[in-house]
Parts: structure tokens; sequence; C-alpha cells
């Protein structure tokens, strides 16, 4: 098992990847990126993560050096040639000095302990707040300081993920990952109006919501909304569904999940 990179057309060993200093990419951020999860060789909805980047090229003017059935193989085989059973793997896809510059990286995944999903994560609130009218809301560029900050800040202050507010005081996302609300059986969400990222695994749950006939709203919501629900959680690609049993100094809902475990029991049955 190794850690395997992918660097414009070759497979590689770490050392021999290399980019230009001089490239957009590097110096202006100009890139796109998904982070993924494979398991047993298997990765939920990749090809909603390979739409995703190919759409997001087309808007800030990348061009796609590779069509969506490459990026695929090129995926499927560098998972294979890891030998990991577990996976992290991010697809990053920026601009250079002569095109478009293509980099895979796969490595071991250190999944969260299972008492972490049974204890939730614990959130701050963010300094920063999204600016919901930027078209960049909507799309994962590499220009990520801000959120990479504000989780920074939130892991130094005892916390597991940072709550990012919109200019209206509405609930955005996490640092990294979307948020989901139950109350009353009814499943709650941030609408993408209010500047969150569409995420891949938030794609999941909506579906799974539909699939299972369970009433989902997506709106505006406060923190206050947060400290009123039943059980709330958070999603990405990596860790799949997460608890969140605080913000802040407040404790969330019930001792016990409902609808959280029912997502967490669903996602994970995906993956086998």
């Amino acid at each position: 098992m190794k850690n395997t990179i992918f660097l414009n057309g070759k497979f590689l060993p770490a050392q021999e990847a290399k980019l230009s200093v001089l490239s957009p990419g590097f110096l202006l951020g100009w890139g796109l990126f998904e982070t993924m999860r494979s398991y047993k060789n298997k990765i939920i909805y990749l090809n909603e993560h390979i739409k995703r980047i190919l759409d997001s090229c087309r808007i800030v003017g990348i061009n796609q050096r590779y069509p969506a059935a490459k990026l695929k193989a090129v995926i499927t085989e560098g998972v294979k040639m890891s030998g990991f059973k577990d996976a992290y793997v991010r697809l990053t896809l920026a601009k250079s000095e002569k095109g478009t510059d293509a980099v895979l990286i796969i490595k071991k995944y250190n999944a969260p302990r299972m008492s972490k999903y049974r204890e939730g994560f614990r959130a701050s609130i963010c300094a920063f707040r999204q600016n919901e009218n930027s078209y960049f809301s909507q799309i994962k560029t590499t220009g990520r300081l801000l959120y990479e900050l504000e989780f920074n800040q939130a892991k130094k202050k005892g916390f597991d993920e940072g709550l990012i507010l919109n200019s209206n005081g509405f609930i955005t996302e996490g640092t990294r990952s979307n948020i989901f609300l139950v109350k009353d059986k009814n499943l709650l969400t941030p609408d993408l109006s209010c500047g969150c990222l569409d995420g891949v695994t938030r794609s999941v749950i909506l579906d799974l919501a539909a699939k299972y006939k369970i009433n989902t709203y997506k709106g505006n919501f406060t923190i206050q909304d947060i400290y009123n629900c039943d059980e709330a959680f958070l999603t990405n690609s990596l860790m799949g569904v997460m608890p969140l049993s605080g913000v802040e100094k407040e404790k969330i809902g019930k001792a016990k999940p409902g609808l959280t475990k029912f997502f967490m029991d669903k996602y994970n049955s995906m993956l086998k």
C-alpha cells in the first residue's frame, strides 16, 4: 500500500511530482478540487464529483484537459494501485502556463473514531461571513484560506468544526461540511441561496430523504434554529454523516439521535 499521485498524464512517485511555481494555479489559487473517500474501491456519487468539477471548470475558465470518462478511469486505476481499503482521494484541476494541471492524490484515510460518531462534533461560530451573492460560494476552488483559518481557529478553541453565517446572519455551512437540522421529524437544511456549497454528500442525503418520503425544507435558518432543533448533523464526502451535538456552549437536541442515525446507517450501507 502506498500514496499514489497522478500528474498530467502519468502516475509518479511523490518526489517526482513537480509543478511550476509560475503557474496561475499556484500564484493565484486558480484551481478547483474534489475530495472523495474510496472505501473498498468504491466512491459514492463519483459521477457527481466529476460533473461538479468539470462544470466549475467552464465557469472559471479552466480548460478541460480530460473528459469525464478519462478522469473516472484515472481515479479508479489510482485507487486500485494504492491498495488502500479506505482512501482519501483528491482531484485538482488548476490553470497552468500551458493549459491545465491535473493532479490526483490518493493516500490512506484515517476516519474519525467510532466514539466520535457516538458523541458528535461540537462547533463554534466563525467570525468570517459568507457573501451569499458571490458565485464563488457555489464553486469549490483551491483558494480556501478563509475556510482553513476559521477551521484552525475552531480547533484551537477545542471544537471539531466551525459554522459559517452569511451577511444576513443565516447559517450557510461548516468550514468543510454541510449542515442539516431535524425538527419534528422534518429535515431542514440551508438553501443554496444562503451561500452554501452544493455538497455531493448533501445531495446524497436529500436523495435519501426523497426516497424514504421524509419531509425536507430548504430555507433560511439561524443559530437559534439550531438550538431549538431536535437533532443536527454535518455531512461531507470523507466523514459521511456526523452528528452535531453542540454549538459553542449549547447542547443540541436529544441524547439519542433518530433521523441522524437513520441517515448514518443508510449512508454507511452505501459504502459496503
